[in-house]
């Protein structure tokens, strides 16, 4: 189950290029760290002089585009770390991975280094490559998507060598330690929020002492043309308006006056589509309907994402055969049809129950009228002034 995560390697501040590129190399094959040196292994380079050679291979880019690189916000290398869950793996293998996951990703247009660290409960590699290509025509590019094809390339290579796999990997940048159990702190804006809804819960009868509840929560409270509440240790104070839907001064007032509910924001988590799967491209059709070659190259990187999907699919749902998929296609199918026959049926009872509600509403509103009239002996002169 490895964790992957590509950090971009800014110039150090205050230091020289040559001076970052020794110190990032240094700190990553350090030999306390990779078993004495033995877990280290380099691509167009020597482990050794790696620092040395990704710097000559810069020199030789400036010399290429005609000017120096060397600028305070230049990324001068790129790291993947990649970790691993304990117990798992062997360093041997971690190391071996880790440098096919570097050649699939740079390709081999980059040098780099994987060193493989011991010195946690969790083997982890760190894999750094030059920003400049070997041929010093080219830096790399961090593209959209990129993070996310390393970690494509990463669960591949874990399922070819029997490892485990995040199946739900959390979107956006994180720290690699992040699956291992821990958790993100707390904005000071969501801080902010639980401390409003608990005070909220408590039902203050004025606003005035719903302030009073905050201070003595800990906060300091700011009065002006926009309310805002600053915690201990905060810097800066946190307006209600930036809180979103729910938080505003008005709002909270009206909650508080009884004309609205508050309602805690509830954060919902972030799925790209996972379950949709779709069709694949035919090819031949759309070049016969006259598409050109720039097409069919597109339609066949396409066609070969949405099998990388499909499969993906069918690991993350333990659908190892045909026969399984049938019996869970089956079972999805008898499942649609079982709650479809109990949403009819629970629409015809309930409108049972409105026509039933409708006659109750009716009879209560003449019970009395009609007990008076039966009591008149069924008068026609009483039925004629209460009929409308």
């Amino acid at each position: 189950m490895a964790a992957t995560r590509l950090i971009p390697m800014h110039v150090i501040k205050g230091q020289t290029v040559a001076h970052t590129v020794h110190e990032r190399l240094s700190y990553a094959i350090n030999p306390e760290k990779t078993n004495s040196g033995q877990l280290v292994k380099a691509y167009a380079c020597e482990p050794e002089t790696a620092a040395g050679e990704m710097l000559l291979c810069k020199k030789e880019y400036e010399t290429y585009i005609g000017r120096s690189e060397e600028k305070k916000g230049d990324i001068v290398l790129y790291q993947i770390r990649q970790s691993f869950k304990p117990g798992e793996i062997t360093p041997e293998k971690a190391q071996e991975i880790g440098y096919e996951l570097a050649m699939s990703f740079t390709k081999g247009k980059y040098q780099f280094v994987v060193a493989t660290h011991t010195d946690h409960a969790h083997i982890h590699n760190h894999i750094i490559f030059n920003s400049t290509s070997i041929d010093h025509t080219q830096k790399f590019r961090n593209f959209l998507g990129s993070s996310e094809s390393i970690r494509k390339i990463s669960d591949k290579l874990c399922l070819e060598n029997g490892l485990s796999i995040i199946e739900a990997p959390k979107q956006g940048p994180s720290h690699y330690g992040k699956w291992l159990g821990d958790k993100k702190p707390l904005s000071w804006q969501e801080k902010l929020r639980q401390i409003i809804d608990a005070v909220m819960a408590q039902k203050p009868p004025d606003f005035d002492t719903f302030l009073k509840l905050m201070m003595e929560s800990g906060y300091e409270v700011k009065q002006g043309q926009h309310l805002a509440f600053k915690a201990i240790g905060q810097q800066k104070f946190t307006r209600l308006r930036s809180l979103g839907e729910g938080y505003s001064e008005e709002e909270l007032r009206s909650a508080i006056l009884g004309k609205t509910v508050h309602t805690p924001k509830v954060k919902r988590p972030y799925r790209k589509n996972p379950d949709k799967i779709n069709l694949l491209v035919d090819i031949q059709a759309r070049l016969q309907a006259g598409k050109g070659p720039g097409y069919e190259r597109w339609a066949k990187v396409f066609n070969l994402k949405q099998m990388a999907q499909t499969i993906n699919f069918l690991t993350e749902n333990n659908i190892t055969d045909y026969e399984k998929l049938v019996e869970k296609t089956k079972a999805a199918t008898d499942r649609y049809h079982e709650l479809s026959q109990q949403i009819k049926d629970l629409e015809k009872r309930m409108a049972e129950i409105t026509e039933l509600k409708k006659h109750i509403i009716n009879y209560a509103k003449t019970k009395e009228i009609y007990t008076a009239y039966r009591e008149s002996g069924f008068s026609g002169r009483f039925y004629e002034a209460n009929t409308e």
